[in-house]
């Protein structure tokens, strides 16, 4: 016996549904849910949004953490950890989520979503044209770089807590920074 084939569902439809507590994406057409984060992950997600909040005091930049949805297109509405949107960005800032590409993302993995953000989401960012992402490892504290060239990403690297890297988007950041004491 086959599966039934899965309907996807439209932005339209997904973004008209009831508000849930339940972190909830729009991947591909389909809805995914997914256990809170631990105290740990968002530890480390507020860490890394107050450090680039910090940074764009008097840039222009504008810093989001989940829940919030970005809109990419007909099909995907993921909801990244955190967000940046930098002047003159293919993303707009809505009153109800944001719509195209931010200049850049950071997903703090854990076990139930590292193979979507290390796949699925990367290749959705990628296409889109998110020109920074940061995939942040919280055991061992390795953040892993990937930077827009042309119409792919390419790793710039990977680096621990006592090193610190060159943005292309924000200039030297110190990963210590990235995460909470």
């Amino acid at each position: 016996m086959t599966d039934p084939v899965k309907e996807r569902i439209h932005t339209a439809e997904y973004f008209a549904l009831p508000e849930t507590m339940q972190p909830t994406q729009l991947i591909d057409g389909e809805i995914i849910e997914t256990p809170s984060p631990t105290p740990e992950h968002q530890d480390i997600v507020l860490e890394i949004a107050y450090f680039l909040k910090t940074l764009a005091k008097g840039r222009g930049w504008r810093v989001f953490v989940a829940p919030l949805d970005v809109e990419f297109d007909e099909f995907n509405a993921p909801q990244p950890d955190v967000i940046v949107v930098l002047p003159g960005s293919l993303c707009r800032v809505t009153d109800t989520r944001l719509i195209g590409a931010p200049a850049l993302i950071a997903e703090v993995l854990s076990p139930g979503t590292e193979k979507n953000d290390r796949s699925g989401k990367f290749r959705l960012y990628e296409k889109h044209g998110v020109r920074e992402y940061w995939l942040v490892d919280p055991d061992p504290r390795l953040v892993e770089v990937w930077t827009l060239q042309g119409d792919r990403f390419a790793r710039l690297e990977v680096y621990s807590t006592d090193e610190r890297f060159a943005s292309p988007l924000l200039g030297e950041i110190t990963v210590s920074n990235l995460f909470a004491s």
